[in-house]
């Protein structure tokens, strides 16, 4: 696909409790949806209907415009590239020769609200979110905001959550046995993420409020391999033990969006409003 060089990496270096915090893409609209593939980066500029790919080698180029309003990506098992888009309110895969294939556009005969965040498990099954972000009041089709379970091979996915406001991030723990949804509803107080257990059956049950964010909304969430939990909010990327205790803060100078970890698992990308930052632990950091 053919992409065209932007900028240059962008030399802005900060310390924020324990971490090192570089800016490495600028002056964009409304940054989201970052995921490592193969040697670089690729992220959503929503507003900016702009998918973009940032490299060390080569700094910053468009991977896909228009983007249909893209928002959260992530990786299926084959490596392919797997996207919600608020525009055309559907969950996208990318195919090696750069097609796309539509997963889900719709349930019950009507459209999906405005898909925000994905993962995919092992086997391929597919869960997204489902607020109305994206879309006008007058739009709306769907009754509730839903978190949706796509299996391989189905037509339409299946609501496996509907009682929650605005539910938006989305991560496994790393056995699997657990899915962590961030709730980003600007007029609760404060927002928080649930975590549920996954049956056999691929429902979820046993509900329970794992942590509260400190300021601003709940949004894009990662778990580490140890199985901390970064949840991005108002103060950057708020770090939470595995009993959802607060034991560390990555400062971001806007709000964070969402975030993703490198090859390694150790750094991370932030997405941040007009930026997108790499931040790296230091010595004894959390």
């Amino acid at each position: 696909m053919k992409t065209f060089l932007l900028v240059l990496l962008i030399s802005c270096t900060l310390f924020a409790e324990g971490w090192k915090v570089e800016k490495i893409a600028d002056n964009l609209v409304f940054t989201e949806g970052p995921v490592w593939v193969d040697d670089g980066l690729i992220f959503s500029d929503v507003r900016g209907n702009t998918l973009y790919r940032w490299t060390e080698k080569d700094g910053l180029s468009v991977f896909r415009n228009p983007s249909e309003n893209s928002n959260g990506n992530t990786l299926d098992p084959q490596g392919r590239l797997v996207t919600c888009r608020h525009g055309a309110r559907d969950v996208v895969r990318t195919e090696p020769d750069g097609t796309l294939t539509v997963l889900a556009s719709a349930f019950g005969g009507k459209k999906l609200n405005s898909p925000n965040d994905v993962v995919v498990q092992a086997d391929g099954t597919v869960w997204f979110t489902d607020p109305p972000y994206g879309i006008k009041p007058e739009q709306r089709e769907q009754p509730f905001d839903a978190v949706f379970r796509l299996d391989p091979g189905a037509a339409e996915p299946v609501a496996v959550i509907t009682n929650l406001s605005y539910p938006n991030g989305l991560a496994f723990s790393p056995d699997g046995k657990f899915l962590y949804v961030a709730q980003s509803n600007k007029k609760i107080t404060p927002n928080f993420v649930t975590r549920y257990a996954v049956t056999a059956e691929k429902t979820l049950t046993d509900g329970v409020r794992f942590c509260e964010v400190e300021t601003g909304a709940a949004d894009g969430i990662r778990v580490a391999a140890d199985g901390r939990l970064f949840c991005t909010s108002g103060l950057g990327i708020e770090i939470f033990d595995t009993d959802g205790k607060r034991i560390g803060v990555i400062s971001t100078p806007a709000p964070a969006s969402n975030c993703c970890f490198g090859p390694d698992g150790k750094i991370l990308f932030i997405t941040a409003r007009t930026a997108v930052y790499r931040a790296q632990p230091e010595e004894n950091s959390p």
